[in-house]
């Protein structure tokens, strides 16, 4: 189990509010907003965009050292090689199982609420081409040999997380066999993991300022009439999201024994950067430091995490079920059950065969239309200008649905501090940044 050190046991002191990160970052966004709407020549400033996507590079500078410490230390500690295979397989089951959930979500609000029915709006075709090509190019066996990197230093370099993953499950493995040789790399590898959460805690402090130049930045280029447009869409999208998390994570939670509620509390600073950044990479580091504070052990956030960020992508499954009905309803395109059924079964593979690729969720999208009917993908055009958004709302979901999964699998593996996670989650999320302590 994680053991949490002394001093995070002793009583927190209030800060005054404008010190918790959450109340900075959530300024900033309404900053950025103001900025954005009543300034677009300011904001759409080069300098003003380079805050927001600043921020967001050095927060991916530093995730792979963090799941290269985070799944070596984990797997090194382990006594039973065999729990680690365990792990990785009750996670790819519970991806599964929860990603069709939130396909028939979307699928279930969008026949319901039709919100493409009798849309008038008009898109540029041209635009999406590009999305349109990247999508005929993304193939399983492509998405299957990329997890494999041509050379450790290159999944490192690009920052690709399954190749960085994969790599550091051979090299835990490896520390395993060679048992008790290993004690003082393993160690170093462990005060490595302090250094770099330590890394993460000073550059979380430019949040505020990255969320605003993000939130600027989107607001200022397609200005406030972009939400206007295609309201109803946005609405309903975030509608279903909010009732999958609600209801089915909410669910899985009670079962799991803990409060969802309680749960997004504990993680709001993480949830406004990403409202902030519409990346879901953006709070990857944070997120999973927090996850062993819960009191889930180190080598289950280690492989939930990384692998639930490609694999587990509830944000971009709703999105994928609801925008294909709408863009099948705005262009008087009827789809019969069998075609919508298809779309679940598409979109389920669709959606790993482009995660990690820039504009992830536009991309899937496109493939999941030329599948189900060519004559779809020029609809694309209609959603384009309101998919900044939207992406906003998959990251929100995206990021939550992973932090319900690793407690949860966790709590199968029997690997879960249940006192830590009470009691976390009952004090809420200002937490002392004390390391942790090796398991």
């Amino acid at each position: 189990m994680v053991a949490i050190s002394p001093e995070a046991l002793t009583p927190r002191r209030t800060k005054p509010f404008y010190q918790h990160l959450y109340v900075q970052v959530l300024f900033g966004l309404v900053l950025g907003t103001l900025v954005g709407w009543l300034f677009p020549q300011i904001a759409t400033n080069d300098w003003i965009k380079a805050l927001g996507d600043g921020f967001i590079k050095l927060i991916k500078m530093v995730i792979a050292p963090i799941i290269f410490c985070t799944v070596v230390s984990g797997i090194a500690h382990v006594t039973d090689a065999k729990k680690v295979g365990r792990v990785g397989v009750k996670a790819l089951v519970y991806f599964e199982v929860v990603s069709t959930f939130a396909l028939l979500i979307g699928l279930i609000i969008g026949n319901l609420v039709k919100p493409g029915a009798g849309f008038s709006g008009q898109g540029n075709a041209e635009a999406v081409a590009g999305f349109a090509k990247q999508a005929e190019a993304q193939k399983s066996v492509d998405f299957v040999l990329n997890i494999i990197p041509d050379s450790v230093v290159g999944g490192f370099a690009k920052g690709e997380i399954l190749q960085v993953l994969l790599f550091s499950v051979l090299f835990g493995f490896s520390l395993l066999a060679l048992g008790d040789r290993t004690e003082k790399l393993r160690s170093m590898i462990d005060e490595l993991t302090q250094a770099v959460f330590g890394v993460i805690s000073i550059v979380m402090k430019a949040a505020p300022i990255g969320a605003f130049g993000a939130m600027a930045y989107t607001i200022g280029k397609f200005g406030p009439q972009a939400l206007g447009n295609l309201a109803g869409l946005i609405a309903t999208f975030y509608a279903a999201s909010a009732i999958f998390v609600l209801v089915v994570l909410g669910t899985i939670a009670a079962l799991s024994g803990f409060s969802i509620l309680k749960f997004l509390r504990y993680i709001k600073d993480e949830l406004l950067v990403v409202l902030g950044t519409s990346s879901s990479e953006s709070a990857l580091p944070q997120l999973m430091q927090k996850l062993e504070r819960l009191g889930c052990s180190k080598h289950v956030v280690g492989l939930v995490v990384p692998t639930g960020y490609s694999f587990n992508l509830d944000g971009t499954n709703i999105y994928m079920t609801l925008t294909t009905l709408f863009v099948a309803q705005a262009l008087a395109f009827p789809l019969d059950l069998e075609q919508q059924l298809t779309i679940i079964v598409v979109a389920m593979l669709t959606s790993k065969g482009a995660s990690g690729v820039t504009g992830a969720g536009f991309i899937t999208l496109a493939a999941t239309l030329a599948v189900i009917n060519p004559a779809l993908v020029p609809g694309m055009a209609i959603v384009l200008g309101i998919d900044k958004f939207m992406s906003e709302n998959r990251a929100l979901t995206n990021i939550i649905g992973n932090g319900v999964a690793t407690v949860v699998v966790a709590g199968w593996e029997k690997e879960l501090d249940r006192t830590a996670l009470k009691r976390e989650l009952d004090a809420g999320a200002d937490l002392p940044h004390q390391p942790l302590a090796a398991e």
